[in-house]
């Protein structure tokens, strides 16, 4: 608890708002949470196993221990199959024993014995299971063990974080509002000025968009933060107000009837919001959030397409987690949740008969990652999320999570095929065997044959690719550029004007920064746009030629 100081807080390790929680006298505090700009005196009330952090622990212990333990199916289908067996070859020995031919019906009886060797049986679920997990390692999708694998193929419900996996985790401008005679640019560059040097999200946020801009941002001759207000600075000679609207009302700004309104309509779409004023008058406003990520629209409408219920949980405020689900498509919400909370929606959910799948990234997701039926960490996210998951992205794409599932329905539907097959294969050759009409000899090959079967049908899950609307970013892992896969262009409307053609082997790229896609033309490619603006990667940036290909 505070006993003195005011400060902001970061406290995203455990509710995921990218915004710092301003501190003061008798407030709580939390350890493991990063104090940004004042000095704090805090009274620990808790210690040890007493903890916020030692509780999320707990948590993910309960939620383990509870869990039972998954039964492979191909477990299951050998506890019938051999016994079945062992009890037709001695059927089978008895059988000819009493027509008065022992030894053809010993022969008959190691013919059943060899014919049902369970070879192909054993080879269907780890086969399939090996060819898929390796096929998902490529596409950026770790998984853990083959019975997440099993597992993630009846999830119904996908039970999605808010902040670092349907966003992107930090803070960025959204929109700049004007007063009058005011331009965009110099509001935001002014702003930029002011808040040079403040390590606050939203300052840092304001700074890297003036630079993407190109805009010029001066030192601030003199600096300083106000808790829970804003900051005053001298830029150029002038003194500058930045700050929350309140705050900046205090201090006698009035903002302008048009202006203000565009202030409310922004803060209740969730965004924040801080004015910007010099000498009395206010020049306008920025308004920024957590932006979502490029795919996190298409990640929801795949997996509902899929037939998946789609549920966002976070600890964020209900008007900033409400904006998120909104521009994502999703409908169902809980907001300001806590670690406990989001254990309790998945165990409520699983109550109902739902097979929940989980993705999260932080350490306040940990336990729900474990309570799940199936936890999905990206591995940008804390350590503790990653280890509490069955599966982890390599990339921070939402639609990777439609990736893994698609490739777990495929590889069950796989080895329920091999498993079919065998099966099949038994009560087809068993007969024939306790007849005598296959000899150990030809039941030796036979069995070969459908292992060697069961292996081919396996192999084919090395050909899995997801539809181009729901593959995640991956850039391959090699430096030989020929070797690229070549990837679906996908058109924008906007896109008009005179043909470019692209020779073979011509290497395109992203322009979004971290993306890492690239396409590589295979064959010569003639586009509906003088410089390749109309097609888009998947992440709806510009795929642009690289200098020299």
């Amino acid at each position: 608890m505070v006993v003195a100081g005011a400060s902001a807080v970061d406290e995203s390790m455990l509710t995921g708002e990218p915004v710092p929680v301003e501190k003061t006298i008798s407030d709580a505090v939390v350890g493991g949470t990063l104090n940004f700009s004042g000095v704090l005196d805090a009274r620990a009330t808790a210690v040890g196993a007493d903890t916020v952090l030692a509780g999320i622990v707990r948590l993910v212990e309960d939620a383990q221990s509870r869990k039972a333990p998954v039964q492979r199916l191909a477990d299951r289908l050998a506890g019938v199959l051999v016994p079945m067996v062992l009890v037709v070859a001695a059927g089978t020995l008895v059988a000819w024993s009493l027509l008065g031919n022992a030894s053809g019906g010993l022969m008959a009886a190691v013919a059943v014995l060899v014919v049902a060797c369970p070879c192909s049986l054993g080879l269907a679920t780890p086969a399939a299971v090996l060819v898929g997990t390796g096929r998902g390692a490529g596409l950026g999708v770790l998984v853990k063990g083959g019975e997440v694998l099993e597992e993630a193929h009846a999830v119904d419900t996908v039970v999605l974080d808010k902040t670092g996996t349907l966003t992107e985790g930090r803070m960025a401008v959204t929109a700049i509002l004007t007063a009058a005679g005011q331009t965009a640019d110099a509001v935001l560059a002014l702003a930029a000025a002011a808040e040079n040097g403040s390590e606050h999200p939203v300052a840092r946020a304001m700074v890297d968009e003036a630079r993407r801009r190109q805009l010029p941002v001066a030192a601030p001759e003199g600096f300083r933060a106000i808790p829970g207000g804003g900051v005053i600075s001298v830029v150029d000679g002038r003194r500058v107000a930045v700050g929350n609207p309140r705050w900046l009302g205090s201090l006698r700004y009035d903002l302008p009837t048009d202006l203000r309104r565009a202030v409310e309509g922004a803060e209740a779409d969730g965004r924040t919001v801080v004015v910007l004023g010099t000498g009395g008058v206010v020049h306008g406003a920025v308004a920024l959030a957590d932006a979502p990520r490029p795919g996190a629209a298409a990640a929801v409408r795949a997996l509902r397409r899929r037939g998946l219920r789609v549920v966002v949980v976070s600890g964020d405020n209900a008007r900033a987690v409400a904006a998120v689900a909104r521009e994502a498509g999703i409908d169902e919400v809980v907001a300001e949740a806590a670690p406990a909370t989001k254990v309790e929606v998945v165990e409520r959910l699983r109550k109902e008969g739902r097979v929940v799948a989980f993705v999260g990234d932080g350490v306040n997701d940990a336990p729900a990652l474990a309570a799940a039926d199936v936890g999905i960490a990206v591995a940008s996210g804390t350590d503790v999320a990653v280890e509490s998951a069955g599966m982890v992205l390599m990339r921070s794409d939402p639609r990777a999570v439609v990736t893994a599932l698609a490739l777990s329905r495929r590889t069950f539907r796989t080895i329920r095929q091999n498993l079919g097959w065998a099966f099949a294969y038994n009560l087809a050759a068993i007969p024939l065997a306790a007849a005598g009409v296959l000899s150990p000899a030809a039941c030796g090959v036979s069995m070969a044959v459908s292992s060697v079967g069961v292996m081919a049908n396996s192999l084919r899950l090395a050909r899995f690719t997801p539809l181009p609307e729901e593959a995640p970013r991956v850039s391959p892992a090699r430096s030989d550029e020929s070797k690229f896969r070549p990837r679906r262009l996908l058109p924008d409307a906007k896109g008009t004007g005179m043909a470019a053609t692209y020779e073979k082997g011509t290497l395109l790229t992203c322009e979004h920064e971290g993306c890492g896609c690239r396409v590589l033309i295979q064959e010569q490619c003639n586009c509906s746009g003088a410089d390749n603006s109309n097609y888009t990667c998947g992440c709806g940036a510009k795929l642009i030629p690289v200098s020299g290909s």
